[in-house]
């Protein structure tokens, strides 16, 4: 991996070596244990350089475009990649990203993979960004969740982050998050709650309700961190009014767009939108050849 793009992915807050295992799974999933294109190879003299574009087909806000410069990177030696926006640009149908020059094969050959990876992180970015247009003048912030496609969630909760979401936990190391089947399985909100306290002192606790009394429960047995699921937005301002100067509290469960701004009236401090990532179109862009002089 070039230093210059190690140093993109490391302030984009990546892992540099974890996207480039991701890349590296992408490619071989595409070029197989010989890393093989069949039709570039028959069809293209290895000494060919070509230039390419990465052209918006249409409307939309990119995040990914370090990632597909890796890509390009490690199919094959030779390619320059030149960037003319950046993540978290909003760009138009037409729109010239990327300026691909190189060994002709090498552009082919990465083109799939670079493509899937920078649509569906624009995707993301693009879907997150109309949250945060929605959501803007009040004090409510957008949160993604861990509904992710496998081995992509790095990507696509920076994509998240480029469009001006928020980042939710991890995974299940990082947050304990205390849901009905952990109430359940312990007996009751207090007993999860000092369970977990117990058990990892340091790490943050969330806990997920449903009713004011579960909210009150929660708050007195110490919980800072409430999850309001599926609650209609009467109900939440109760629970504002009751506990929101005690704990942070997220509105969760089935929100859309066209609810999103009625939710954050009753002083939520987050709205948790899966759809960000499990639901979200690709952007479509498209890698374009430049005719041969």
């Amino acid at each position: 991996m070039k230093d210059t793009t190690q140093a993109q992915l490391a302030k984009a807050g990546l892992d540099p070596d974890e996207v480039q295992r991701i890349v590296a799974n992408a490619l071989r999933e595409d070029l197989g244990p010989d890393r093989l294109d069949v039709t570039s190879v028959a069809t293209i003299p290895e000494q060919q350089t070509d230039t390419a574009d990465l052209i918006a087909r249409e409307a939309g806000v990119v995040a990914g475009l370090a990632v597909a410069e890796l890509v390009f990177e490690l199919a094959g030696p030779g390619a320059e990649v030149t960037v003319h926006v950046q993540d978290g640009d909003t760009v138009a149908r037409g729109d010239v990203l990327a300026t691909i020059t190189g060994p002709t094969r090498t552009l082919l050959s990465a083109e799939r993979t670079a493509l899937n990876l920078l649509c569906r992180m624009s995707g993301v970015a693009t879907h997150t960004r109309r949250w945060v247009e929605q959501l803007a003048g009040t004090e409510a912030l957008v949160l993604d969740t861990r509904k992710t496609t496998p081995g992509l969630r790095p990507l696509e909760k920076y994509a998240v982050r480029a469009a001006g979401g928020t980042n939710k936990r991890m995974g299940l190391y990082d947050v304990a998050m205390i849901k009905d089947n952990h109430k359940l399985a312990a007996g009751s909100i207090t007993a999860a709650y000092d369970l977990v306290r117990k058990t990892f002192p340091d790490v943050p606790v969330q806990v997920e309700v449903t009713t004011l009394a579960e909210a009150q429960e929660a708050v007195a047995a110490g919980a800072s961190f409430l999850l309001c699921d599926n609650m209609s937005p009467e109900l939440l301002r109760e629970v504002v009014a009751a506990v929101g100067d005690r704990a942070e509290l997220e509105a969760t469960g089935g929100l859309t767009l066209e609810v999103a701004a009625a939710y954050a009236a009753t002083g939520v401090d987050y709205l948790s939108v899966g759809a960000l990532t499990h639901s979200s179109p690709i952007v479509d862009i498209a890698l374009d050849l430049r005719a041969r002089k």
